[in-house]
């Protein structure tokens, strides 16, 4: 069993910035495929970001390419999701997921891609 924790949302104006953590328990993280998603209110869970156990794959989604950075750190069980120039419909809670078993990166910008799954952070973006 994996325990993701996320946090670094917040409150933050539009042009700003955000970097989400989410730490996950166990010894087996840096075997685990990472994503991010956001679910805004009244709409279904999207991707956002994934990347491979080794962190040489990384995908995203077209609404957040060239803004955003998901990286991490193996020694720390740490995923992060750096958030630049941060708009108002990226509003939404962030979720934090893993996958324990090899997956294509394809696989990893869907939902049904996830074993795990944290309980999300809140990101308000204000104009």
């Amino acid at each position: 069993q994996v325990q993701l924790v996320e946090s670094g949302g917040g409150l933050v104006q539009v042009g700003g910035s955000l970097r989400l953590s989410c730490a996950a328990s166990g010894r087996t993280f840096s075997s685990y495929a990472m994503g991010w998603f956001r679910q805004a209110p009244g709409k279904e869970r999207e991707f956002v970001a994934a990347i491979t156990w080794s962190g040489l794959n990384t995908r995203y989604a077209d609404s957040v390419k060239g803004r955003f950075t998901i990286s991490r750190d193996n020694a720390k069980n740490t995923v992060y999701l750096q958030m630049n120039s941060l708009k108002p419909e990226d509003t939404a809670v962030y979720y934090c997921a893993a996958d324990r078993s090899p997956s294509n990166i394809a696989v990893l910008t869907t939902i049904g891609g996830y074993d795990y799954w944290g309980q999300g952070t809140q990101v308000t973006v204000s104009s």
